[in-house]
């Protein structure tokens, strides 16, 4: 192959690379399997179940959280055979909490272990914050019990979450 064909080939790649990046906002990453690394610094939110004994009938329980003040322990949802994925892209997408969104999420989670374990739902929220640290809140969303549902009361049905 001579130079100037390879030369040409070489400025032909450049040139697209250039121009896919410059239409990406500088986020090209050809072949890549890795989005993550896009969205490294964005604040993100994920979801987590905790078994708690009983509702306090102290309001307190409906406060955002940190990880040290969580009420319970933890649920393991592969134990009881939900996909954590699934689950948390439920609780964070969810900006409508109506009836039959709070009772499909019962149902994924499973009546019959709500026969057995109170639930209280937190979606937690995670950011940067300016001195490079990361700020986690657990904000309680919903609690289940055997028979009932409840939702935070410090928000209306239809409160919108912030991504």
């Amino acid at each position: 192959m001579s130079a100037k064909k390879s030369m040409k080939i070489l400025l032909f790649t450049f040139l697209t690379f250039g121009i896919l990046v410059g239409t990406h906002l500088g986020e090209f990453w050809p072949l890549s399997i890795y989005p993550m690394f896009s969205k490294a610094g964005n604040p993100w939110t994920r979801a987590l179940v905790r078994d708690i004994e009983e509702l306090p009938t102290d309001s307190a329980v409906w406060n955002t959280r940190n990880i040290n003040t969580l009420p319970g322990k933890q649920v393991s949802l592969a134990e009881i055979g939900v996909d954590q994925i699934d689950y948390s892209n439920f609780v964070s997408k969810t900006k409508n909490w109506n009836s039959e969104r709070i009772q499909a999420l019962r149902t994924m989670l499973g009546e019959e272990y709500l026969q057995e374990q109170n639930f209280m739902i937190y979606k937690v929220q995670g950011k940067l914050t300016d001195d490079d640290s990361v700020l986690i809140d657990y904000v309680p969303i919903l609690y289940f019990s055997s028979d009932r549902s409840y939702f935070n009361p410090n928000f209306d049905s239809t409160y919108y979450f912030q991504q």
